[in-house]
């Protein structure tokens, strides 16, 4: 599909956001208030994921995109990092086939020049089996930064037109790591932060933003609800006027 900037033409606004990204943050937290040790809130939060993953294709959504580790956390201690590749490991080999049953895409986008071979294989077998489903498409975002992603696309915007001076949107858009999807309608951040964290910096322009305190694993089904009800309710002007906007309707 062609890629769509909403700073260079009006996007569709549609009542159902068809891009949900995510970030899902608590699951320490979440674990220690329990005193548990924190990979004990990752593990729950797949289950958190599974949740949402069918509550997005029961709602007609199209793209679910998910924070999951980013180029930031490589700086938490070994030990959690280590349980977070294995439990990602894990995630694939059991998900996987569900996923694929359920007709849902998975992809999965970042720098995994960091990842060993067997991830690396892993991620790249999940990508290829699901490649054709269409209800749903699930992406991971694995060693993923926004300024990365920016980089990463101008690099290669460069090295397609040699000797090009003046670049524009549109020349940049494709080499983006989520060039495939839409641009996110709504954000989703859990865990009681209200920042972006370095995700997807370039794609939520626009993007409306819903934060809770909830932590990760316990965010329901409900709780989507309300994150999409809260979408709802927003006025998307896109640097348009609300008269503009209320003359369109007319």
């Amino acid at each position: 599909m062609k890629y769509t900037s909403s700073t260079t033409e009006v996007p569709d606004a549609p009542q159902v956001p068809r891009h949900v990204a995510m970030i899902m943050d608590g699951n320490g937290r979440w674990a220690t208030k329990r005193f548990l040790p924190r990979v004990a809130g990752h593990v729950k939060g797949v289950e958190a994921v599974r949740n949402v993953v069918e509550a997005c294709i029961n709602r007609g959504i199209e793209y679910l995109t998910l924070f999951a580790f980013s180029s930031e956390n490589w700086r938490r201690p070994e030990e959690e990092v280590s349980l977070l590749m294995r439990l990602f490991m894990t995630a694939l080999e059991r998900e996987v086939s569900k996923m694929h049953a359920n007709n849902i895409r998975l992809r999965v986008v970042g720098d995994l020049t960091r990842f060993d071979d067997k991830l690396r294989t892993m991620i790249a077998n999940a990508e290829r089996k699901t490649a054709n489903n269409t209800s749903l498409t699930v992406t991971i975002c694995a060693n993923y930064g926004g300024r990365w992603d920016v980089m990463q696309a101008v690099g290669k915007m460069v090295a397609a037109h040699p000797g090009a001076t003046d670049f524009s949107e549109e020349q940049l858009a494709p080499h983006l790591a989520m060039a495939y999807a839409p641009e996110p309608d709504l954000f989703i951040r859990t865990g009681g932060e209200q920042r972006i964290s370095n995700f997807l910096l370039w794609q939520l322009a626009y993007t409306e933003l819903f934060f809770t305190d909830t932590y990760w694993p316990d965010f329901s089904i409900e709780r989507l609800d309300e994150a999409i009800a809260s979408y709802q309710h927003r006025e998307r002007r896109f640097g348009r006027t609300g008269a503009q906007l209320a003359e369109k309707k007319n």
